[in-house]
């Protein structure tokens, strides 16, 4: 493959991937420590259901359309998990467990009766998301890096990854301090005055936020993925918070990006005649680097 080839077909699906793993793992290392991890595995179930939603309330599978009726959906989910505990005093996990699963088959459903799968938004699409079709037809030449129209022409989930990506570093960045210590001790930050559910609430928000805006690209496994294993695996290798973010990023990244490496040209350089899935190859190499810090990492073994 040329140098302009793998500008126009394998750079921003690669930029994409990586924006969508960074954007998870952030919020992801706070679920992981609040034990709520399966949150962000209902929220990337629950979009599913928006999304046919937006498409048949509007009749198209633009941006905003899916985007609306995903952070709808999610919003729903987070109020009926409350919902299950409070009236039917349900254990938070199976509460989860309910809504993602629910929600989760009414979307499957709601693309089976209502044709929605005949406009690229099929099951496949939902669990694998579409990647390797996130193309920039504009990169003829390499001069599209500084054109300001061919730039304009990139593939809208770029742009959306890293709006999202940067709200989120900077609502964290923001909240830092409040959030661990309410994370690590709620009782002590109610003693302080901090707002202990509106952080909560608003860590749940950024994970579906990213969630919502990686689910259409990325699918629901690897935002699944990114959410959870990359933070796992950090959390094996040190008891510091910053240092667990930081690896959780790379750990991320080295996921994103060797995932869809190994995905799409891996089995080209075994001799096979087809790639295979980059968003499965890259939830199979975010797995492995659990793995491997379950196996290997320093801060496994704890008191």
């Amino acid at each position: 493959m040329s140098g302009i080839d793998f500008l126009a077909f394998s750079a921003p699906p690669m930029l994409i991937a990586l924006l969508a793993a960074l954007a998870c793992a952030l919020p992801g290392n706070f679920l992981l420590l609040r034990r709520q991890a399966m949150l962000g595995d209902a929220i990337s179930h629950v979009v599913l259901p928006g999304i046919v939603a937006g498409f048949l309330l509007t009749g198209s599978v633009s941006t905003p359309a899916m985007m609306g009726g995903a952070a709808a959906a999610a919003l729903l989910s987070v109020g009926l998990i409350e919902l299950l505990q409070r009236a039917a005093r349900m254990d938070p996990g199976a509460a989860m467990g309910v809504a993602f699963t629910a929600m989760f088959a009414l979307g499957v459903l709601g693309l089976e009766l209502s044709g929605a799968g005949g406009v690229h938004l099929d099951v496949e699409h939902a669990l694998y998301g579409n990647l390797e079709s996130l193309i920039w037809f504009d990169a003829t030449d390499w001069s599209a890096l500084t054109d300001p129209a061919a730039l304009a022409a990139l593939p809208p989930e770029l742009f959306r990854m890293a709006a999202v990506l940067a709200l989120i570093a900077a609502a964290l960045a923001l909240v830092w301090r409040p959030l661990v210590i309410a994370t690590f001790d709620e009782g002590f930050a109610r003693s302080l005055g901090l707002p202990v559910r509106a952080l909560s609430l608003g860590l749940i928000a950024a994970a579906a936020m990213a969630a919502v805006a990686a689910f259409a690209a990325v699918g629901s496994i690897l935002t699944i993925a990114m959410l959870i294993c990359p933070p796992a695996a950090a959390r094996l290798c040190t008891n510091r918070l910053g240092r667990q973010v930081a690896l959780s990023l790379v750990f991320a990244a080295t996921s994103a990006l060797g995932g869809y490496v190994l995905g799409g040209y891996g089995p080209i350089w075994l001799g096979l005649p087809a790639s295979v899935s980059a968003a499965g190859m890259i939830a199979v190499l975010a797995g492995l680097i659990l793995a491997l810090a379950a196996a290997f990492g320093p801060a496994r073994s704890r008191r």
